[in-house]
């Protein structure tokens, strides 16, 4: 067997299987159209214990909720990107990597209110716009599921590291609901499956709105049973009206971080997050800014895209802006 298995959510690749992923990967990359089609073409030359692994995992009966893929390849790089917006990579073949996997898992997407619809966002420092921890000039983020206040939130999140940061620390934090569940009790179990809690629109989709920023809900933070457990959570921007649920939540911020597994990604790891099961986050690092700091690319994925919001997309892949679809869902 060419992949070897280290653990349940963690594949190494033989140098064979890499090379004939990213051969795949170029032709994806190459593809003109944003057709699902196109891409299904190369699904079935993805080698089989691979696609095996990646089909297994997006079931939903993970217990960890992330799936690391190593040993990609990556090509030859440019220096990291200084500011946001940056398209240096737009042909490049990780983003046939990122398309690859995430049409194998479900569909390739983005959002019209984030980033104009960019379906593989390139994630680095940039100076000026991380959060300070201490004062230090590290930078970290908290758990989180991805776009928590939005009602088509992605299944799954994709990460590939093209490069670490300089002291190679930095770490993709990453907290199983059910792992962190065993860690409550009944009575917090049933504060944070009731409908009370309210989530913040983060920045990236509220660039274009003045006033505070609105939010979403009330919805529950746990919801699902026993062993299929999934959570809609943000450390920062999901919040309760109350004294019970505050406390709640401060329990369950707890348990994700005793389950907490830190996943430092190398150059050519892939990491694939499930987004109802696990809340991710991201440990501190210091940037330099000087073209060579950790840097990733992102991608999301939807497993069953309703007809009514293909038919209102502003572009293939694009999820309709929220004020076209807010209180369809």
């Amino acid at each position: 067997m060419s992949l070897a298995t280290i653990d349940q959510s963690e594949f190494v690749l033989s140098a064979a299987d890499a090379r004939q992923i990213w051969d795949l990967s170029i032709r994806a990359a190459e593809l003109q159209s944003a057709e699902a089609t196109e891409v299904a073409d190369l699904l079935l030359d993805i080698p089989k214990t691979v696609r095996n692994g990646l089909l297994q995992f997006a079931s939903g009966r993970s217990r960890k909720g992330y799936f690391l893929l190593s040993g990609l390849e990556i090509g030859d790089l440019p220096p990291t990107p200084d500011k946001h917006g940056s398209t240096v990579l737009a042909s490049h073949g990780t983003s046939g990597t990122l398309k690859l996997v995430a049409d194998l898992v479900g569909s390739l997407i983005g959002y019209q209110d984030e980033k104009n619809g960019a379906l593989i966002h390139e994630v680095h420092p940039v100076a000026g716009e991380e959060k300070r921890i201490e004062n230090s000039g590290s930078v970290a983020f908290d758990f989180h599921t991805e776009n928590v206040h939005h009602p088509l939130r992605p299944d799954f999140l994709g990460l590939i590291c093209l490069r670490q940061d300089h002291d190679g620390v930095a770490a993709t934090r990453v907290a199983s609901v059910r792992e962190a569940a065993e860690l409550l009790t009944g009575d917090q179990q049933e504060v944070l499956r009731s409908a009370r809690f309210t989530s913040t629109y983060p920045t990236s989709f509220a660039r274009n709105i003045s006033g505070p920023r609105p939010t979403a809900g009330p919805h529950p933070v746990l919801f699902g049973q026993n062993r299929d457990l999934f959570m809609r959570f943000n450390s920062h921007n999901t919040t309760a009206p109350d004294a019970e649920g505050t406390a709640a939540l401060q329990a369950f911020s707890a348990a994700l971080e005793s389950v907490c597994q830190d996943v430092i990604l190398r150059p050519g790891d892939l990491v694939l997050v499930d987004n109802h099961i696990a809340a991710h986050g991201r440990s501190s690092f210091t940037p330099r800014y000087d073209g060579q700091d950790r840097w990733l690319r992102r991608c999301y994925s939807l497993r069953a895209i309703p007809r009514w919001a293909e038919q209102m997309m502003p572009k293939k892949r694009v999820i309709p802006d929220l004020a076209r679809i807010t209180g369809i869902l």
